[in-house]
């Protein structure tokens, strides 16, 4: 073990976030906050390897003949909205909270798990290895995040992915798909008979979208869901524009995989529209609940559900779980924050959910930790 208790890891970990609050990250704008996690590996004598702003460390004695477990979550941050009455880089501390942008999502869950790997970096006999990933551009889904560090990681067997899920068990993560439509018809003056408008042609095409339904449903994330979230037409009030152009975003679950839901709208809306993903490679994620590492966290009175947001489990191969302290509608909000409690609970819990399923020993905590607010 680290030779520190939970405590002390955990109280630091709080001050990283703090640390991490103050420092500016939007996403490919992380070098900051990566010297900050930098100073935490190197603080706690953790050999680690950077590339661009993502840092990975393996635990001492990493063993090639074991399986491996990953785990990650981002340093990385969207823009504060408009609505903040604080300060977003200022780290305050008030009625058990701690406010500041990217504090819920995710630099709450990203010191909860520096501080349980940092717990378990110097274990021997482990039956899985640990490799801890820092990364950056998750909320871009940029191309220098966490899928360009995969390359230097051995197989990975299974990965918790730290997001705000009020230390309840996401066994399965809807994929995103976001396709550009393109309908077309026939330009012309707008004082001139013409059957053939893109933009009214366009709403054969939208309705299509809201009522179709994909046959496949999932037992944990529910149907496949379409929303047609943006559309442009036309620039002059007398001119008929060729074509109306269409955003839809596509929430895929794990039934299907994101070429297989493609190839069925463009079969569907063959001769109607054209239609052009931006990327295929945001797929679904889940792992099944008998696994282990769900069955861990079942004995210790967390609860299983499907999530529909997108982390960075949508670039992962292998089965992941969706796992950390906050709660997920704080998430890019103004004035965002995390209860100091839901910190500690999120340490407590990652350590001994892992205890079991690394098969260590460790202090039972869970006596201590009760289930977090549905705030």
């Amino acid at each position: 073990m680290s030779g520190k208790t939970i405590h002390t890891l955990t109280q630091e970990a709080i001050n990283l976030l703090k640390q991490l609050i103050a420092t500016p990250s939007f996403s490919s704008e992380e070098d900051q906050t990566a010297a900050l996690i930098n100073a935490w590996f190197t603080n706690n004598t953790i050999p680690f390897k950077r590339e661009n702003n993502n840092l990975w460390a393996f635990n001492k004695h990493f063993d090639e003949a074991k399986p491996t477990l990953l785990l990650n979550s981002h340093h990385d941050t969207v823009k504060p909205n408009q609505g903040y009455t604080l300060n977003p880089f200022e780290p305050i501390e008030k009625d058990g909270k701690l406010f500041g942008l990217g504090s819920n999502d995710a630099g709450g869950c990203l010191v909860s798990l520096l501080a349980t790997f940092t717990h378990f970096y110097n274990a021997e006999n482990l039956a899985y290895n640990l490799v801890m990933v820092a990364s950056a551009e998750e909320e871009s889904s940029g191309q220098n995040g966490l899928n360009s560090v995969l390359k230097h990681l051995p197989e990975l067997d299974c990965a918790i992915v730290g997001e705000p899920t009020e230390m309840q068990l996401a066994i399965a993560e809807k994929g995103l798909l976001v396709l550009d439509v393109i309908v077309e018809g026939t330009p012309g003056h707008a004082a001139h008979p013409n059957d053939n408008v893109s933009i009214y042609n366009a709403i054969e095409v939208i309705e299509w979208f809201r009522d179709y339904r994909f046959e496949k449903v999932s037992d944990v994330l529910g149907p496949m869901k379409m929303t047609v979230t943006g559309i442009h037409a036309g620039k002059q009030h007398n001119v008929v524009p060729a074509e109306c152009q269409l955003v839809v975003d596509v929430r895929v679950n794990d039934c299907y995989n994101n070429p297989e839901v493609l190839e069925i709208i463009k079969n569907e809306l063959d001769g109607k529209a054209k239609v052009t993903p931006r990327s295929l490679h945001l797929n679904s994620s889940s792992i099944p609940k008998e696994h282990a590492l769900v069955l861990a966290g079942i004995e210790l009175g967390r609860t299983t559900y499907g999530s529909p947001t997108l982390s960075d489990q949508s670039v992962l191969s292998c089965q992941s779980l969706k796992l950390g302290p906050g709660y997920s509608p704080r998430s890019h909000s103004a004035d965002e924050f995390i209860y100091i409690k839901e910190i500690e609970e999120g340490v407590a819990l990652y350590i001994e959910i892992l205890s079991k399923f690394l098969k260590q020993e460790t202090i039972p905590v869970h006596q201590a930790v009760t289930q977090p607010e549905n705030l």
